[in-house]
């Protein structure tokens, strides 16, 4: 039982403490509670994972809510982004629910605070009630309007509601302690006028909930028994737990608010205004742009729902802030790839290699699929006279220890033949145009020939020329060249940004690729991982790099 204990994180083991008090396994209930103002990012994966994590592990339900309290951030593209990105994950909530739908009741709670003398409405700008809320060690003064009388705040409340007042002109506030240690507890605001259309409820309403008004009460309507925030909550617990009380009754069972660590991410931004900033600019294509850090970005690079839950679970809870190198969520994407990714050849630096005493029109070769799935079969690949190699892998002369082809030496072409570099043709600047090559047409691989089985150190992967497919290749690298972009608080994060985050080249590819879909996975054989782009077309295939088949980032740097 120790040993149980021991491996639960500090959240499971709070849940496990409160079943050995007064709560049951009946009254688990869990949130994920976005606001719908942008695009979830890789941050929002981890609170994701752990509470429909903590559902799975329990047996209990997980609300879906959107805390859609503010219309002039808010749209339902958000919203249904928010629902894609969680269903993609892998994860199924009880209920949909919305903030929008408990505004009358809010409302509702927020006059029986006023006619106890726990609410009041406050006519000074935004400007005044700062200046007058103190200092961690000075007191706030009071309002002059905090003394209204119930009738006058009533009235006023229902003149804001109505949108008989103008904007900003009044606010609820909630009537408790201007003196009090912690100062979100110094009359904080409940309510502010907003004349603008809300994507659900129109125009309904001129009145919003702020959100610590109305987030405890919608985890009281909804019933949740532990709602887990990040860890810049945790001097609004104080406040979660007032606006409860206020609104008890005997016998009514209250939810709990306890918080975990934000994680924060090497080389990029996780705040949805500095990522909604991005877009805006133009520095990037998209919400979805393959170099974002948000769910649909990595969908569209290639990354799995596993290797994103994978590598959830894997950095853990914690009660301190740290920073994640994304190099980690690079290895969990790698290692998931590894298993389920075909293994195709493509060439992304071409230069060409004739086989001059390759008599042949053009033959098929069969391929392995994936050496890591013995379900995945095999396919077959074209081999023709003309070819293209990587022209990194041909050097005129090279040390021993390089491997690949060079004048004078073997080396294997994958699944074909061993071929010999015996010359070259070059430009009027010296640059390399052809490698003419012989061959061995006993070591075909797989014949069983003796000269088969003829060992050489360097494989190379090719494509046939005659039958390859070009393709747009888009490259990426980290978005921004430093760890921490947005650290620095006499610079703008915008200054980091990478020029070199992208490269767009033009590939080309075995012929079995021209029937791939959008989002189709594979591994370019000794190069890396590889899916189709969204902007594929009948005309051009289109591929983002995934990832290196090892950590180069780690290595550059």
């Amino acid at each position: 039982m120790a040993e149980e204990t021991k491996s639960l994180n500090f959240i499971e083991q709070i849940i496990e403490e409160d079943l050995k008090g007064n709560y049951t396994k009946e009254v688990l209930k869990f949130r994920f509670p976005p606001e719908p103002n942008g695009y979830l990012h890789i941050g929002h994966a981890s609170s994701i994972n752990l509470n429909f994590g903590l559902g799975k592990r329990y047996n209990a339900p997980v609300n879906l809510r959107f805390d859609d309290t503010n219309p002039a951030k808010e749209e339902q593209e958000y919203v249904d982004a928010i629902k894609k990105d969680v269903e993609w994950l892998g994860f199924t909530w009880s209920k949909e629910c919305y903030a929008s739908d408990y505004f009358q009741q809010l409302y509702d709670w927020a006059i029986a605070l006023i006619k106890n003398g726990d609410a009041y409405v406050d006519s000074q700008t935004s400007e005044e009630i700062a200046a007058q809320k103190g200092t961690p060690t000075k007191p706030g003064e009071e309002s002059p309007f905090r003394n209204r009388s119930i009738e006058e705040n009533l009235a006023l409340f229902e003149a804001m509601k109505n949108g008989e007042t103008n904007e900003g002109a009044h606010v609820l506030r909630a009537r408790i302690d201007m003196a009090a240690g912690n100062m979100l507890m110094r009359d904080p605001i409940m309510y502010r006028t907003l004349h603008k259309p809300h994507h659900r409820t129109g125009n309904t309403w001129k009145i919003y909930p702020m959100y610590d008004w109305a987030h405890g009460e919608s985890d009281f309507i909804e019933q949740i028994s532990h709602s887990f925030c990040t860890l810049e909550f945790l001097p609004h617990r104080e406040l979660y737990n007032w606006f409860l009380k206020k609104i008890e009754k005997p016998g009514d069972f209250l939810p709990k608010q306890r918080e975990f660590a934000r994680r924060n991410f090497s080389h990029t931004v996780v705040s949805k205004r500095k990522l909604a900033k991005l877009v805006q600019e133009g520095i990037v294509t998209g919400w979805d742009d393959p170099r974002m850090p948000t769910i649909s970005g990595l969908r569209r690079r290639g990354y799995t729902p596993a290797s994103i839950r994978n590598f959830a679970t894997s950095i853990g809870i914690a009660k301190r802030e740290n920073v994640v190198d994304l190099s980690h969520l690079e290895f969990c994407v790698r290692e998931d790839l590894n298993k389920i990714a075909p293994r195709v050849m493509g060439v992304i630096d071409p230069l060409k290699i004739v086989i001059t005493n390759y008599e042949e029109e053009e033959e098929w070769l069969t391929a392995e699929n994936n050496p890591e799935d013995e379900h995945a079969g095999s396919r077959q690949v074209p081999f023709s006279k003309e070819l293209y190699i990587e022209r990194e892998d041909f050097r005129e002369e090279a040390n021993r220890k390089f491997f690949r082809l060079k004048l004078g030496k073997e080396v294997r072409l994958k699944n074909a033949y061993i071929i010999k570099a015996e010359s070259v043709v070059k430009d009027a600047e010296g640059k390399i145009l052809e490698v003419h090559c012989t061959y061995d047409k006993d070591t075909k691989s797989g014949s069983g020939t003796e000269a088969s089985q003829r060992k050489v150190k360097g494989t190379l992967h090719w494509v046939s020329i005659k039958h390859a497919i070009p393709a747009e290749i888009r490259l990426y690298d980290r978005l921004f060249s430093v760890e921490s972009p947005d650290a620095d608080k006499e610079k703008d994060y915008l200054e980091f940004i990478n020029p070199n985050s992208l490269e767009v080249i033009t590939g080309y590819v075995e012929p079995s690729l021209q029937e791939a879909k959008i989002l189709d996975k594979f591994q370019f054989q000794r190069i890396g991982y590889f899916c189709i782009d969204k902007d594929t077309s009948a005309k051009k295939l289109v591929f983002n790099k995934t990832v290196g088949l090892r950590d180069s980032w780690g290595k550059k740097n």
